[in-house]
């Protein structure tokens, strides 16, 4: 059954761990031309071999298959400890959804839906899963835990977010990522979901504390989250529109042609100097684009793994 008609049936994200499971059996049906090659439904039970390890639990079967060396997890090795950070202020309710499309995600939908993808494959893992959800204010705090109840709780908190809807809700990131790195004292892998629309005045608070959230030996992961054809290229047809900044109420009415080239060179270069801080502190960065599918967020997750284990 196709993940659109999955969608229909759980009546939008009223079944958000159902769609998760759907994103990410799509994405391991696609690893056999991937490096991940070989783990199908049992990726959860292997690691990659490094060189130096002990070859006692190679997994002997699973390189005649892919000739590839993995070695067997076992429930008593040390777990990975994530916690997924989301943005929920207004600007990431853009585009607006008359109903749910798997086609046709906002940034708040997309964002929970990946979140929701990653719990999934962490939950396998046997991994602990934390998670924060901010917009005007700190909307959810949970500690990094690894049980059935709290992974609900979770799923829950993302459901909700997604259906919120904030109106005129503006957010200061920075003072959010502050106070989630000093929630964070063990050593953890780092999710941020973020559209990083802002006033440009906040920049520098911004990358300051994206690299407090670095801090402590962290793996960061930040989430560009945004809608290319409109928000990067700008591409709208050229009647008069009244563009309005759903976190302010502000509004200017023209004529799309008439900002386009200076629009696109203003995003392109905040974007670029984002991956530059983010090179320079260490963290990685991805944009994503709504319309795509979920693999680059999920191969993402089995790289940055790798450094954990």
């Amino acid at each position: 059954m196709k993940l659109q008609d999955e969608l229909n049936k759980a009546g939008g994200f009223k079944n958000l761990e159902h769609l998760a499971k759907q994103v990410v059996e799509g994405f391991i049906s696609g690893m056999h031309k991937s490096p991940f090659h070989g783990f199908s439904a049992e990726f959860a039970e292997h690691k990659i071999y490094n060189p130096g390890e002990s070859t006692r639990h190679i997994d002997w079967k699973l390189f005649a298959k892919t000739d590839k060396l993995y070695t067997k997890r076992y429930d008593d090795e040390t777990n990975l400890r994530c916690h997924i950070i989301v943005d929920n202020s207004s600007s990431m309710h853009y585009p607006k959804m008359d109903s749910f499309s798997i086609d046709k995600l906002n940034k708040a939908a997309f964002s929970a839906l990946a979140s929701a993808a990653l719990m999934h494959v962490l939950k396998k893992q046997r991994d602990a899963i934390g998670l924060s959800i901010y917009s005007d204010t700190y909307d959810f705090y949970a500690p990094e835990k690894g049980s059935d109840r709290h992974h609900h709780m979770l799923l829950h908190q993302l459901e909700e977010a997604v259906k919120s809807k904030p109106v005129q809700k503006q957010t200061e990131t920075y003072a959010y990522l502050h106070q989630i790195a000093e929630k964070i004292h063990r050593r953890s892998l780092i999710f941020v979901f973020t559209d990083m629309f802002q006033v440009s005045a906040e920049n520098d608070k911004l990358f300051e504390a994206l690299r407090h959230l670095n801090h402590n030996k962290h793996e960061v992961v930040l989430f560009h989250v945004f809608d290319k054809n409109k928000e990067l290229t700008f591409n709208f047809n050229n009647k008069p529109k009244r563009f309005i900044d759903v976190e302010t109420g502000d509004f200017v009415n023209l004529y799309a042609d008439q900002v386009k080239d200076n629009y696109e060179n203003a995003v392109k270069s905040y974007f670029e100097e984002i991956k530059m801080k983010c090179l320079q502190y260490k963290i990685k960065y991805m944009e994503v684009d709504v319309n795509q599918s979920f693999n680059a967020i999920l191969t993402a997750y089995f790289i940055e793994r790798q450094k954990f284990i």
